[in-house]
């Protein structure tokens, strides 16, 4: 049976990770965390000093990725997206949260006041929307609200609908 491949994009912080490992428990579909895949799998280029990070290695990420994705049925969690080859993707959701949200959920993190100041800038002004609409077809690019449980609870059905009809859609 054929399944979708799904993106979950957005800001650090807006809840990608809690909806795509509840998603995928619900789905049956696989959860993949890019972060977590290139910790793993040390899928770096460097260190950034200044945001005390190190850098991905987009084109091994690529390479790690691309057979699961031909497979179908993955979720992929990441905050960026224009890396990622357009026909991986299905469909693609930005995640969204209000600024004061977000900072608690940054602060919480443990981010400095720098990367706090820039990840929400970054939201303020959409950023990984814009991308997502500039990597992506603009019909494939869903924006969601992340702000309490009860959006999480939304967001899973919508999702879950959308998948049920994907299936129907494309079983011959």
């Amino acid at each position: 049976m054929l399944l979708p491949n799904i993106l979950l994009t957005g800001t650090p912080g807006v809840g990608k990770t809690t909806l795509g490992k509840e998603l995928a428990s619900r789905s049956g579909l696989k959860y993949i965390n890019v972060g977590d895949l290139a910790r793993e799998g040390q899928l770096y280029d460097g260190y950034d000093e200044e945001y005390e990070c190190p850098i991905l290695d987009e084109d091994r990420v690529v390479d790690e990725l691309e057979n699961q994705m031909s497979e179908g049925g993955v979720i992929v969690d990441y905050h960026g997206c224009d890396f990622f080859p357009e026909r991986w993707f299905h469909i693609v959701f930005v995640l969204q949260a209000d600024n004061s949200v977000l900072y608690k959920r940054l602060e919480i993190r443990g981010y400095n006041e720098k990367k706090l100041k820039e990840n929400i800038q970054c939201e303020i002004f959409q950023v990984l929307y814009e991308e997502a609409l500039a990597s992506y077809k603009e019909e494939m690019v869903h924006q969601l609200p992340s702000n309490k449980p009860e959006d999480l609870e939304d967001n899973i059905n919508q999702i879950l609908k959308w998948i049920e009809q994907w299936i129907k859609d494309h079983s011959s």
